[in-house]
């Protein structure tokens, strides 16, 4: 049986997007058979990994207001063993015809369902927001992957996401946990940088993955190719950061026996 992560944090900016792209890009070369799930309305996974989202007649829009099947959903990428649900235009109006529908915060988790033993891993990249997308994410979701930026404003909104998750758990979905928190946009020769690593530290104990990603252009710039970092330039500093991550999350996760 597979198991979904949600990649959430409501702040944007925050790489969470990059995380879940080349993470997912790493686990398939891995060898782990792969899903990821764009339920952002910008589409920004989709467009990642190659596809103009304009274009897309299938979407995770038909699965979660149409009530479509994933499998009937979902494309191949250009890296072997990995497969998106993609997002399209029409997403940006699925809020508001998710408030109509019978068992509105459970759309998505009974859909994955259906498909998650297929998978190894399934990743679903929320929007930037606590709005009835991210909660059903939640609701699916084994455990979530807090990307946080190292910046000042780093910490705002953090409790209200933590809150949100709590909220969840205790509501919709009892086995919902915090898999970890990753630190991205790093700069090493910052000051505040180390202050808001050590602050984070404090705050998630061992959940905080001692790899971190830094401020990197390459890795910046391969969404604009349609590419994970890894077929844009696999040995640029950003690549060599997901690489370790993903190897760290794997050790990690294969080490609680999930």
């Amino acid at each position: 049986m597979g198991k979904i992560i949600a990649f959430s944090n409501q702040k944007g900016g925050v790489g969470k997007t990059t995380t879940c792209v080349n993470m997912a890009a790493y686990l398939a070369l891995a060898g782990k058979k792969v899903l990821l799930v764009d339920l952002d309305p910008q589409g920004n996974a989709t467009t990642g990994l190659g596809f103009a989202k304009g274009g897309l007649k299938k979407s995770v829009y038909n699965v979660i207001i149409d009530d479509e099947e994933v499998k009937d959903n979902i494309l191949p990428t250009e890296v072997e063993g990995l497969l998106i649900l993609p997002s399209n235009i029409d997403l940006a109006g699925a809020e508001v015809s998710l408030v109509y529908k019978k068992n509105r915060d459970k759309v998505l988790r009974t859909a994955l369902q259906k498909v998650k033993g297929s998978f190894d891993f399934i990743l679903i990249d929320c929007p930037p927001s606590l709005g009835l997308l991210t909660i059903n994410a939640l609701a699916a979701a084994d455990s979530a992957i807090i990307p946080i930026q190292s910046e000042y404003y780093a910490l705002e909104g953090l409790s209200q996401l933590m809150n949100t998750i709590t909220i969840v758990r205790q509501v919709l979905n009892k086995s919902l946990k915090v898999e970890g928190v990753v630190l991205t946009m790093y700069d090493g020769r910052s000051l505040i940088s180390k202050q808001i690593a050590a602050e984070i530290k404090k705050y998630f104990s061992k959940k905080l993955y001692e790899i971190v990603i830094p401020r990197n252009v390459r890795l910046s710039e391969a969404p604009s190719h349609g590419k994970p970092i890894v077929l844009h330039d696999p040995k640029c500093m950003g690549a060599r950061a997901y690489s370790a991550l993903t190897e760290e999350f794997l050790k990690k996760s294969e080490g609680k026996g999930e």
